[in-house]
């Protein structure tokens, strides 16, 4: 009996688990805000490397990266609401 963790003597019934609210499970207008922000980040230095003539650097092509992994990241969001609004059954609820 060492093992029991309600000591009590009360049977324990698991409480069910509420749902996530929804600004913790909308993360699509993060998603695009966080794109944009790089697709800016891209425009400004690579407007800047053609106004002083240097080649583009890494942060350049950092920017390239991140604004990619935001579309990437739009998608697959999208295919998952799209798959719990079908009702797939490895589709996550409550998107």
């Amino acid at each position: 009996m060492g093992d029991r963790i309600n000591t009590s003597g009360t049977e324990a019934t698991p409480r069910p688990v509420p749902e996530l609210p929804p600004r913790l499970t909308g993360l699509f207008p993060l998603v695009v805000a966080g794109t944009i922000l790089w697709l800016l980040g891209f425009a400004g230095l690579a407007i800047y490397s053609t106004v002083t003539g240097t080649p583009p650097g890494v942060w350049l092509w950092t920017t390239v990266a991140g604004a990619g992994l935001g579309f990437v990241g739009m998608g697959i969001m999208t295919w998952q609401r799209s798959a719990a609004r079908r009702g797939s059954r490895g589709a996550q609820t409550g998107l």
